[in-house]
């Protein structure tokens, strides 16, 4: 078991910016945390400063309230799964799995009963006498996760386990990662991935990093929080839009009138207003916003509500749900989320109505308005 602690963490390699940008954060004992991210943000990089295969440039990483910084890998109580999978070719599974355990000199009878124990969690017992070119990608993974647990870590790190999986296999193995997790005792986990999907269905926290051309931000944490606090509560426009699939709607507005915990804006060369539940004392008639609005929240059915008009240029049939592309003048076509069986087609010209509680604002800088917390609790 071990509780993880990063204190004012940064990495810069020579004179460069750094890509790990004043980190703090606090991983408790058995959760799952997911470092989120697209690529580049640095979310490898801080998982390699856990293991002890980076060093931080500056500040503090300690282990269940131990400095970890001077402290050489393998005495770290960690154990990672690598993206490539990291077997020897020209081992068994058993010999793959059991080789950290043979370099510590463990007993031979220790090291056969904590084998065929993670065989039998992880559904290898008939494969361990296989090498890995005679593994799919699935089992192949397995035997990776299977090294890590035969060690018994306080931490277990998984970097991009699924991403070299097709589809049917990640959603799998993805079962079997948060099934073994329950099985890890008080063990910790940190998993980095760039599929939201990933995170919000794994995470007990998800730490969302900065990325792009914000070099300020670049590095540094966005927001930390359970899944549906970051679906549901984005501090800024970058966590909104990472997060869900598909992406938050973005739509330049004017406010127009403010009121008491409702705001209303006029969508740009149009006499369309939207209201919205927020509140912020600094907003001013005039002020230019985004509006944000989630597809799921775009709905041509809603007659109550404010909303607007546009026509439909795409519609994705999936079965389940359908996906309807709208126009949207000078920008990004706006994404309406329907049932599968919605009559709508292409070339219509439709209103979709958006809910006041529903809709999020952003200010000229990206940080999301308040909602007033009745709404906010709600949510």
């Amino acid at each position: 078991m071990a509780s993880i602690s990063l204190r004012s963490l940064q990495k810069s390699y020579g004179s460069a910016a750094p890509i790990i940008r004043n980190v703090d954060l606090e991983i408790g004992e058995h959760e799952f945390c997911v470092f989120l991210g697209p690529s580049g943000c640095g979310k490898s990089t801080l998982l390699r400063i856990i293991a002890g295969l980076e060093d931080p440039s500056e500040g503090e990483l300690l282990i269940d309230g131990k400095p970890m910084n001077d402290v050489p890998s393998a005495q770290r109580s960690v154990a990672m799964v690598f993206q490539s999978y990291a077997l020897f070719p020209h081992m068994t599974v058993f010999e793959n799995m059991s080789f950290g355990l043979t370099l510590a000199k463990l007993p031979k009878a220790e090291i056969e009963q904590k084998v065929r124990e993670a065989a039998r969690i992880l559904q290898l017992e008939e494969l361990l006498q296989r090498k890995p070119k005679e593994l799919s990608g699935g089992q192949r993974q397995r035997v990776a996760i299977g090294r890590a647990i035969v060690r018994r870590p306080g931490v277990f790190l998984f970097d991009e386990p699924l991403s070299n999986l097709d589809a049917t296999l990640r959603s799998q193995t993805r079962i079997e990662i948060a099934r073994l997790h329950r099985q890890f005792e008080r063990a910790s986990v940190i998993y980095v991935t760039h599929d939201q999907v990933e995170a919000m269905t794994l995470a007990d926290r998800i730490v969302l990093l900065h990325a792009g051309a914000d070099t300020a931000a670049f590095g540094s944490v966005a927001q930390v929080g359970t899944p549906m606090e970051l679906y549901h509560h984005p501090k800024n426009r970058f966590v909104a839009g990472f997060i869900g699939s598909p992406r938050m709607n973005f739509i330049p507005a004017v406010v127009t009138r403010i009121g008491l915990g409702e705001v209303a804006v006029r969508l740009p060369d149009t006499d369309e207003t939207v209201q919205v539940h927020a509140f912020d004392q600094s907003l001013q008639q005039g002020q230019a916003v985004t509006l944000g609005i989630r597809p799921e929240h775009l709905d041509s059915s809603d007659t109550a509500s404010a909303g607007l008009t546009r026509e439909v240029i795409l519609v994705e049939r999936l079965g389940e749900q359908t996906y309807v592309h709208l126009e949207q003048p000078g920008g990004q076509p706006l994404v309406a989320k329907a049932p599968g069986n919605t009559p709508i087609q292409r070339g219509e010209r439709l209103r979709f109505g958006i809910p006041a509680a529903c809709a999020f604002l952003f200010d000229a800088s990206g940080v999301a308005i308040a909602k007033p917390a009745a709404v906010a609790m709600a949510a």
